[in-house]
Formats: structure tokens, C-alpha cells, sequence
């Protein structure tokens, strides 16, 4: 039998990429290695959750028997490799090894910890994936106050989410407004405006220094002397690429795992996409840029060398309270932002120096001229 694809993780990149793949090669034996359990599920559905009432197997989409069965592959659940061996073309996992014609890491991103003093460390709970999501909701249950670590986009979604599920929520972040690397201030002062007015509170500056348990659940004291009184933390304070693996079997890497326009690693037959890879010096955590590379990947693989293609990539955040889109001008060049709307509806548009539209973030009614403003945006990829 000759030696398969090997696609280790399952999550929306894996298990699209072995779609896409099977599309066009229904013959070549398809091996896909997860440390989790292997449910189908939409990561960015983490985060709405609370809002539908839906706990992680209200969320999961399919169990990995059914997916073995519709992707006529072999799925390894709760198995961790231990090392790659790209000279022999195999990977290990503890002592057994295992052979591949190619290999895809699609292992993901995962979420940064900080340190934490006090008794209370394992009440800060990540929600990365499934069974994060599945730990965090069992802890939630019968409780009430939630203190968000993070004013990010996951943070901001969060908040929204668990407020429309009833919850009471705090948000500490050590920036001056909300998703600082992705929005002008403009439009984030608009997304915290409709967040405060459905509740959440919003501590911009300090940091969590100390988390205590006390007799009514928990004291979070922060750096400018607040103590907010709290049942369970989420940490949302951003995801780093998971990269080890790959550095310690020689692969380049950079911010994530160092791919071409072709997602080929430094090493012949080992492939990356999805959180963990840097594309062309681009490492884009969302999901419209890992759909194009599961599609050019699986062209690949099958065969046909395909590069990777990114064009327009709005980010649709969901924040309801105040619906927003966003368009970060592609590196490398430089705009002016200008600014026009009130209240909770802001078009605030970046314009490189010939006039010609570069990004923008709509926020409240203004995200209905999303569609005209993709037309003219330019590629990020071409």
C-alpha cells in the first residue's frame, strides 16, 4: 500500500483541506492525526455559543466516525506526534513511526497564557477549541460574573456573546481602545460604545495582576488598584502559532511555520496552512484566507501545482450590539484614514497617496456598503 497524505490536525483547516482534496483524488490513502476529538466544528462558532444556547455538541457538526467515512480516511483522535523525520518522510508518534507521500501540518495557533498570581490561576480558562469551549461552559454554569482578559476581536466577540447569554462582564485590556492592531479609533470607540450599552464594562490600561478566591467567588486586582469581583476568567489575549515541532525538525520559521505561495515548507513534501503557517510573510488567523489555501493545496497535491491567491479579505466581527466589518490595508502601504458617521455608525476608509481605496472598518448601518467598497479594495495576495 503506498504511503498516504498526512494531514495532522482537524480543525477547519485539516478537514477542509481533506474536502477539497478528495475532490480531486478519491483514490490516495488520507490519514488525518488530531490531539483533540476529532468533532467537526467552525471555530469562529466558539464564540456565539452563548448567545444561541448551544453547548460544544450543540456546536459540533459531525463525529469523527462520520467524517472518516465521508472523507474515506483514516482519523487518529486524542494523538499527539512527537517529532518529524523529513529524511525518511515519516512522523512519530511516542514510538511508532509513520510514513507519508506528503505531509500538511494544519496543527493551528495556540492561545497565549500569561503568568497570574494568586490561588485562583486555574479559574482563567483559554476557549480555543471544542473541548475548551465544552470546559469553559461547565464552569460557567449556575454562575454570573465573567471578566474577559483581551479587547481584541475574540474579546470583544466574547463579551457580546455572553452578555446576550446573561452574563455580567468585564473587559481588562492594557490598551487605549478595543482591537488596537486591527481598527482606527473611530470605529473601535463605536464597537465599545454598542458593547457598553448592552453592559459590558470595559477597563482599558491596567492588567490582571492577582487573582484571589474569596468566600463570594473571585477578587481580580489589577495594576491601577481596582478589584473587580468575578465567578471565572476568560483569557483572550491573542494566539501564537504552534511552531516547535516544526523548528525542532529543522523547518524554517518566522512569526508561524515559513511556507511559499505553494504553502511548501523548507522541506521537500511537508506542507503548512491554516493559523499556523506564514504565507508569503503573511500569517492571517481567519477563515477566508484559509479556505483559498485548502483549495490550492488540495490542487497541489493532487497533482497540479497551484499557487495561493488572496484577494480582498474582510473581517466580519461578531459583535451585534454593533456589527462590524474590516479591511486592514495590506502591508507594506501606507494610507490616510478618514472618518465619517456618528454614534454607532462609523465608514472610517484608508486611501493610498493616487486616491485609491486600501482598507476600511464599517461599523453599525455603515457595514451595508461592504459589498461596493470589496470591488475596488486590492488584492492582498495576487
Amino acid at each position: 500500500m503506498s504511503a498516504p497524505v498526512v494531514i495532522i490536525g482537524t480543525g477547519l483547516a485539516g478537514y477542509n483541506l481533506a474536502r477539497e482534496f478528495r475532490k480531486l483524488d478519491s483514490d490516495t490513502p488520507l490519514l488525518l492525526i488530531t490531539a483533540d476529538d476529532g468533532r467537526s466544528y467552525s471555530k469562529p462558532m466558539l464564540s456565539t455559543g452563548f448567545g444561541k444556547n448551544k453547548d460544544a455538541d450543540g456546536l459540533s457538526m459531525a463525529e469523527p466516525g462520520a467524517m472518516a467515512e465521508q472523507l474515506r480516511a483514516e482519523i487518529r483522535t486524542h494523538t499527539r506526534i512527537s517529532g518529524i523525520d523529513p529524511g525518511h518522510k515519516r512522523v512519530w508518534l511516542g514510538e511508532e513511526a509513520v510514513y507519508y507521500r506528503d505531509l500538511v501540518l494544519a496543527w493551528g495557533a495556540e492561545a497565549i497564557e500569561v503568568p497570574i498570581q494568586g490561588d485562583a490561576a486555574d479559574a482563567v480558562f483559554p476557549i480555543n477549541d471544542l473541548q475548551d469551549y465544552a470546559r469553559f461552559r461547565a464552569a460557567a454554569a449556575g454562575q454570573r460574573r465573567v471578566l474577559i482578559l483581551g479587547a481584541g476581536l475574540i474579546g470583544c466577540e466574547f463579551a457580546n456573546d455572553l452578555i446576550l447569554g446573561g452574563y455580567e462582564v468585564d473587559l481588562v485590556a492594557p490598551c487605549e481602545q478595543v482591537m488596537p492592531t486591527l481598527l482606527p479609533a473611530p470605529a473601535a470607540n463605536a464597537v465599545q460604545a454598542g458593547l457598553e450599552a448592552l453592559g459590558a464594562r470595559f477597563h482599558l490600561g491596567p492588567v490582571l495582576t492577582r487573582l484571589e478566591r474569596t468566600d463570594a467567588g473571585l477578587e481580580a486586582h489589577l495594576s491601577d488598584g481596582q478589584v473587580i469581583g468575578c465567578d471565572l476568567v476568560v483569557s483572550a489575549i491573542g494566539l501564537r502559532p504552534r511552531v516547535e515541532l516544526a523548528a525542532a525538525a529543522g523547518l524554517q520559521i518566522g512569526r508561524g511555520i515559513l511556507v511559499d505561495r505553494h504553502l511548501r515548507t523548507s522541506h521537500a513534501n511537508i506542507h503548512a496552512l491554516g493559523d499556523c503557517a506564514e504565507v508569503d510573510g503573511l500569517n492571517l488567523l481567519y477563515v477566508m484566507p484559509l479556505m483559498s489555501c485548502a483549495r490550492a493545496l488540495a490542487q497541489t497535491l493532487s497533482g497540479v501545482p497551484t499557487s495561493v491567491k488572496y484577494g480582498p479579505m474582510p473581517i466580519t466581527v461578531k459583535t451585534p450590539a454593533c456589527p462590524l466589518v474590516v479591511s486592514p490595508p495590506p502591508r507594506g502601504l501606507d494610507g490616510v484614514w478618514s472618518v465619517e458617521g456618528q454614534g454607532l455608525d462609523i465608514t472610517a476608509l484608508c486611501h493610498g497617496p493616487e486616491g485609491q481605496l486600501l482598507g476600511y472598518a464599517l461599523t453599525g448601518t455603515a457595514v451595508m456598503q461592504k459589498l461596493a467598497l470589496n470591488k475596488v479594495l486590492p488584492a492582498l495576495l495576487s
